[in-house]
């Protein structure tokens, strides 16, 4: 990579005439052909804020593309905050996706454990988040399944449900559907993930994938799953395995196949295989005194003939989409929704999936915080051009760094 590369941005340049085919979009409600804000310069905008750490609010954005320079730079003039807050009610969120599917033809795999290159299917992350929305409209727009608790003063809380599905291999979104907060019902996190299965994909998810009906439509549609159940599930034992040292090592203390629900449950379609992992446990934050989490991990899956030391590595895997989540809501700001629109909300989630790709393709290496922060400070003009590069350049040797820290403690006895 040379300065060159850095300076021209040149991904960010290849996305816009992706996005100048949403031009149209709208179009045809536009019977008074004085529309001034389309679909294409929306995305612009709401890409600009995500990127742009001094672009903390909606009136700060249109005070940005009131500068000269922005503005001629963008090729959008300033727009009122009326029109912003009503576009996306003409805009079809849907056709991004288009660009997204556009961008991942190129993104790089990013380096993982060796050891699960005997796992032929892509490892799919699932799991949801919660983005909080204004009560009012969140209510008028999903009802009731918006709701998903109450505040400490009583009054309800509403909020929308970001239903995911992360590749692990460049660290993007492969998939995310938006539902009401609540977690229930058809909105439930196995009901959501089942609409929408794939062959050739391992779903790792936890506790709230564990659907014995899931189990059988994942493996029914040609793919695999890893997922946590409860360390009270009932189970009948068929065969108890013996567990080799390197899965000892990895604080595997059981391994058997076994039938899901007991006897009396009915039958499934493939033989189901549990391991269980012994780990730390974690105190959890309660309103009230701290609780410690269980110190076993009970995993269910149908990869039969996979080493139960990779089983527990690929679920040790999964926390991966908690810091996609980090991320999304606390580094690009998601947290905070330009629109609160439905439309709107859908534009902004995949315009950060799309920021998240840039990254990847722009330094080959995961977004992280410190990445993240290089890329504003040079935006700023706080870090040069040398200094970026030299960023980017550094070698990611976190995983080596874990494992020789794992070693260690091994070799001291803990």
């Amino acid at each position: 990579m040379g300065e060159k590369d850095v300076a021209g941005l040149k991904h960010f340049k290849r996305l816009l005439p992706l996005l100048r085919t949403l031009r149209d979009c709208g179009r045809g409600r536009d019977t008074a052909g004085n529309r001034l804000l389309f679909m294409d310069e929306y995305c612009e905008l709401v890409i600009l804020a995500l990127l742009n750490p001094m672009i903390h609010s909606l009136r700060t954005l249109q005070k940005t593309v009131g500068l000269d320079k922005v503005a001629k730079k963008l090729g959008i003039r300033r727009f009122s905050l009326g029109s912003f807050s009503e576009s996306p009610r003409a805009f079809e969120p849907r056709r991004l996706k288009a660009v997204i599917d556009e961008l991942a033809k190129d993104l790089r795999p990013l380096s993982k454990d060796p050891r699960l290159s005997e796992l032929k299917h892509v490892l799919t992350l699932a799991d949801s988040t919660i983005l909080a929305a204004l009560p009012r409209l969140a209510r008028a727009a999903a009802g009731p399944e918006a709701r998903y608790g109450t505040s400490r003063d009583g009054r309800p809380r509403y909020a929308w449900r970001l239903h995911t599905q992360f590749d692990l291999e460049t660290f993007a979104p492969h998939r995310i559907d938006r539902t009401g907060a609540r977690n229930a019902g058809e909105n439930r996190e196995h009901n959501v993930l089942r609409l929408h299965l794939e062959a050739g994909r391992c779903y790792v998810g936890d506790g709230g994938y564990a659907d014995r009906t899931l189990f059988d439509d994942i493996v029914a549609r040609g793919g695999s799953y890893v997922v946590r159940v409860r360390e009270d599930s009932v189970f009948e034992v068929l065969e108890e395995r013996l567990l080799s040292q390197e899965a000892l090592d990895a604080g595997v203390v059981r391994e058997a196949i076994v039938k899901l629900g007991g006897k009396d449950a009915g039958s499934m379609s493939h033989p189901v295989r549990v391991v269980a992992v012994q780990v730390e446990p974690h105190p959890r934050r309660t309103r009230t005194d701290p609780k410690k989490e269980s110190d076993l991990i009970l995993l269910v899956t149908c990869l039969g003939d996979l080493p139960a030391e990779l089983v527990a590595l690929i679920y040790r895997y999964r926390y991966t989409i908690e810091l996609f989540f980090r991320f999304l809501k606390q580094l690009l700001g998601m947290r905070h929704l330009i629109s609160q629109r439905q439309e709107g909300i859908d534009i902004q989630v995949y315009c950060a999936v799309i920021v998240c790709m840039l990254i990847n393709l722009q330094t080959g290496r995961r977004p992280d915080k410190y990445t993240l922060l290089m890329v504003h400070w040079y935006q700023l003009g706080l870090a040069g051009e040398r200094e970026l590069i030299e960023h980017l350049n550094r070698p990611d040797n976190r995983g080596t760094k874990l494992r020789a820290k794992e070693e260690l403690w091994k070799k001291l006895g803990y």
